[in-house]
């Protein structure tokens, strides 16, 4: 009897989770998801979104047969079972013909799944009661922190591992299917498509140690849509046999053919035609080519079989421009640029082979990693939290160039980019790339500094000229500005690399010289002057939002001054940053929390006023990310960020109103970006306003636990992954303008503010410093050149690396000294102890 996890516990999910889809594909790859149900899902691997897209008649199916090359019957009469590795499709069953016939949904499926998806590992187990094995998969694409090449291979491995824990043998066979999709247009369903540039074609290999289908077209290797596929097998996975290419034809020939072989006989063969139709048929389905691959293994009583298939894609020309839904001077849309993965390999075969040669390593570190994030004394929710969203830096969001340079958009819609130019005021509050991946981070500051900041000092803040396009001419935006000084030192941290600092530092000066004469109106040091931010709206007077990020840009820029030699500059940096931060909390703090300084807060449309804006200390934040300190009183910061918890956090949402979009509603929990309880609501308050974003979510629970405020914070994180359970969205993918929105990457902070630890890689030092009451700490930890498991206890600490070196001399943990007596290079397997 099949037996899976019984009941929804610990985020385990079953199959009724249909808003589940977790994301497979490395770092600017591309994506195809698995669902709840075990399906194949949202087809994304040609350099577009495509949520909801699928692949017509792509799925797996297993075949149990009693045990025996000739057994036709077994014990109790015991027949073949076969059906697709998939839980019954959930009602509505609404479709305009039913079901298309390429989702093969009349054929048998199984019961149920549970799901546990701890990114970026999934595990799902199949639950049927007549199914006479137990199958399960494990799915993954390696996932390498420090390693942006290993962690974007375009591919997917996916494993179904079949136990017979019956008194007899049984034959099984697993068959994978997959329709050829180079040179299918946009769409959501390839039976939609209008026209297949192009004519694909399959076909069998068995080369370099792996055996499998390789899906090519006769495209022109520089058309846009020009790609290929693979679905292969390897390592001895049993016996191996394939039907290339399915009969074709108007009608369902060809996937009557592969059913009736397959359930009779748990092999498959080539098809003696191509099709039974005449030719050229009219039918667009002529274009349409699928394949199958089955591998085929005995398993006595007792015995397990891994079936492993490997998918992986190669699409190499991406348009030569964003193509989006903010900037329209695209003058090269009509030209093609490669991603980085093209460079590193020829076709999908050749990223099939390198996955193959090297699968042991690359799972072995992404299992490490998935150890040392979740294996921990962190609560459950920020744990979610920091590693569910590590999706979006392999979704569509993100991509990278030939020449390894990385951009973004700010989500993607469902079909397209969704504002594009890797934009400052959104990427400023995330944090996961950073330290996860950082020599992307500093691909970015490289663009924003030496490409797209002018001679004046002003950041265009959407970097159109990565395609080498004209420059976006636009107010220049306040945070995103700032936030890049910032993040110019929060790279630093994590690198100690002087020479970076040295090349960006011209233009990072003239940025922070443009932010006193642009907006400081009065030259008080306190910001006043038309701030366009992250609202895509101005805030007019002043605002401890941008006055924050302002004072940690100064402070942040001053201690890189110091770093280039700089010292006057430095210190008039850190004036500036001291008198201003003075002068402007006296202006602003109201006794409980920082409001705007406006006459009239309906003189200029879209103020706050008196409102208790969510991110009114964001500025504070990422001074604690980097360790800067406090840049105001700490009372009064302390009292803001709580005011925030009281005010804008609702347990539930039913008497909450809002006209503007709805990412939270109804009985579900949410902070929301504003609140007047003093009163003062403008008649037209700022755009967004009543709205829930997770990325500020996390921002404002991070803040409150690194002041000590880990209830309240723990529940606005508790809430923002309930939303994101399965069933009401799914936990990988939280939207704001867009799927996988970049802001959701502020969840990093969570983990820093929990754990405490902050390192500076330059002075060879780590810092760590626990919310109080914290007895002991395990936590993951990176410190931008090596990664692994930190821990903390009354014996001292003690770091397990697990991937790249570590080069630390002393640590400070809760303000105290330890030393250590080993020196030199810490590498993969070794431990570094610090004792008191």
């Amino acid at each position: 009897m099949a037996t899976g996890l019984s009941g929804r516990q610990d985020g385990v999910l079953d199959a009724s989770a249909s808003a589940a889809a977790f994301p497979l594909g490395g770092i600017g790859t591309g994506n195809v998801s698995v669902g709840a149900r075990g399906e194949l899902r949202d087809w994304e691997l040609a350099n577009r979104p495509a949520k909801g897209a699928k692949n017509p008649f792509s799925f797996f199916a297993i075949r149990v047969a009693p045990g025996g090359p000739d057994a036709a019957g077994g014990p109790d009469g015991a027949v073949p079972v076969t059906c697709v590795l998939e839980a019954r499709h959930r009602p509505p069953h609404e479709a305009d013909q039913g079901y298309y016939a390429g989702d093969v949904a009349g054929l048998p499926r199984l019961a149920d799944t549970r799901l546990r998806g701890r990114y970026p590992l999934l595990e799902l187990d199949f639950v049927d009661a007549d199914l006479p094995v137990d199958v399960s998969l494990t799915a993954f694409t390696p996932f390498v922190p420090l390693d942006e090449d290993d962690s974007g291979i375009p591919c997917a491995v996916l494993r179904y591992r079949v136990h017979n824990p019956g008194a007899a043998a049984v034959r099984v066979s697993v068959a994978g299917s997959l329709a050829n999709p180079v040179g299918a247009g946009p769409g959501r369903d390839v039976f939609h498509f209008p026209e297949y540039a192009g004519r694909p074609r399959n076909e069998w290999r068995a080369a370099d140690g792996i055996s499998g289908l390789f899906l090519t077209s006769d495209l022109p290797a520089d058309h846009l849509r020009s790609g290929t596929v693979a679905l292969t097998t390897g390592r001895s996975p049993g016996r191996v046999t394939a039907k290339p290419t399915w009969l074709y034809g108007a009608w369902q020939d060809g996937v009557q053919r592969f059913w009736d072989e397959f359930r009779d006989t748990g092999s498959l063969t080539p098809e003696p035609v191509a099709s039974l139709d005449p030719e050229p048929h009219p039918h667009w389905m002529t274009r349409l080519r699928v394949g199958s691959l089955a591998v085929e293994a005995d398993l006595a009583p007792g015995a397990s079989h891994d079936f492993e298939f490997r998918l992986t894609w190669h699409f190499p020309n991406r348009p030569c421009g964003w193509g989006g839904n903010i900037v329209h001077d695209d003058p090269y849309l009509d030209e093609v640029v490669r991603n980085a993965y093209a460079t590193r390999y020829d076709d999908a075969w050749a990223v099939a082979v390198d996955l193959d040669r090297r699968r042991d390593p690359l799972e072995s570190a992404t299992r490490a990693f998935t150890t040392a994030l979740y294996d921990s004394t962190l609560p459950g929710p920020v744990l979610d939290a920091v590693g569910s969203n590590l999706a979006v830096i392999r979704s569509t969001t993100c991509f990278r160039l030939a020449d390894g340079t990385f951009a973004a958009w700010e989500g993607s819609f469902d079909q397209v980019g969704s504002c594009e130019g890797t934009c400052t005021h959104v990427w400023t509050y995330a944090q996961s790339l950073a330290w996860l991946f950082p020599a992307l981070e500093r691909s970015a500051r490289r663009t924003e500094l030496l490409v797209e900041t002018r001679a004046d000092g002003r950041m265009n803040f959407r970097a159109n000229q990565v395609f080498g396009s004209p420059a976006w001419d636009f107010h220049p935006v306040v945070d995103g500005q700032l936030g890049t000084v910032l993040r110019v030192y929060r790279e630093w941290l994590l690198s100690g690399d002087d020479g970076f600092v040295h090349e960006v530092w011209p233009a990072l000066v003239r940025a922070v010289e443009f932010a006193f004469a642009r907006w400081d109106a009065d030259g008080d040091n306190v910001l006043d002057g038309m701030q366009h931010n992250t609202y895509d709206i101005e805030f007019v007077g002043a605002d401890s939002r941008a006055g924050s990020i302002f004072y940690a840009g100064l402070l942040a820029a001053a201690e890189l001054a110091d770093r280039v030699g700089d010292t006057g500059l430095a210190a008039r940096w850190r004036e500036a940053a001291a008198v201003g931060g003075e002068r402007m909390d006296r202006l602003l703090f109201n006794g409980e929390y920082y409001q705007q300084h406006l006459a009239d807060v309906d003189a200029v449309r879209y103020q706050f006023g008196t409102g208790v804006l969510s991110d009114q200390m964001l500025g504070q934040l990422l001074a604690h990310v980097v360790g800067l300190g406090h840049l105001f009183p700490p009372e009064h910061v302390r009292s803001a960020v709580r005011a925030v918890h009281t005010y804008n956090f609702r347990p539930s949402l039913l008497a909450h109103e809002s006209v503007q979009r709805t990412y939270a509603l109804g009985d579900e929990a949410g902070l929301v970006l504003c609140s007047w309880p003093r009163g003062g609501r403008p008649r037209i308050p700022f755009v967004y306003a009543d709205e829930v974003w997770t990325g500020i979510e996390y921002q404002v629970a991070a803040h409150l636990a690194f002041e000590g405020l880990v209830d309240e914070a723990l529940e606005i994180v508790t809430a923002t992954r309930a939303r994101h359970d399965g069933y009401r969205r799914s936990p990988w993918n939280e939207a704001e303008c867009g799927n996988h929105y970049a802001r959701s990457l502020a969840s990093w902070a969570l983990l820093l503010a929990w754990s405490g630890v902050r390192t500076n890689v330059a002075d060879r030092s780590i810092a760590v410093d626990p919310p109080a009451g914290t007895q002991a700490l395990r936590s993951f930890f990176s410190t931008g050149t090596a990664w692994g498991r930190l821990d903390l206890d009354d014996d001292g600490l003690r770091l397990h690396v697990d991937g790249g070196v570590l080069h630390l001399d002393h640590a400070v943990v809760r303000g105290a000294v330890l030393t250590t007596t080993r020196s030199g290079a810490v590498r993969p397997g070794q431990t570094l102890t610090f004792t008191p």
